[in-house]
């Protein structure tokens, strides 16, 4: 296993929630009697259930932070970096950014997705300085 494996399981996990958020969206538009043109401006979709839009949410939120991750997990692996324990780090962003779609998605409780998003940073953080330490020894 190296440093890159996280980085395939948090794509292919990615790509399950943009599934997941066209098998709510699309259903969600037609009883809502939504035309797709309409959506042009995401502002039309307010009005969607929120069963709808916190997929959407989370999809969006998938290619945020998580860049700095794929970012440093290449970094990592490309200068040597990715000692058992970066890895560990990897696979904890990973399992955490997992846990926060779930909180979001379906547990909808903000502080449950606020205290996952905020371990997940922390781990990118350690991630980021052992690479700063290594850079500087």
């Amino acid at each position: 296993m190296t440093m890159l494996t996280p980085v395939l399981a948090l794509i292919v996990w990615t790509l399950i929630v943009w599934c997941w958020l066209y098998a709510t969206r699309i259903p969600a538009m037609k009883k809502a009697k939504v035309h797709p043109q309409s959506a042009v401006h995401a502002g039309a979709l307010n009005h969607l259930p929120t069963d709808a839009r916190v997929v959407a949410d989370n999809y969006n939120h998938l290619h945020e932070q998580p860049t700095i991750f794929y970012a440093l997990a290449v970094y990592s692996h490309l200068v040597g970096v990715a000692d058992p324990f970066n890895i560990a780090l990897a696979w904890g962003y990973v399992i955490l950014r997992v846990a926060h779609s779930f909180a979001q998605i379906i547990v909808k409780r903000v502080m449950v997705r606020f205290s996952l998003f905020a371990l997940a940073s922390v781990l990118l953080i350690i991630m980021a300085v052992r690479n700063m330490i290594a850079l500087a020894v």
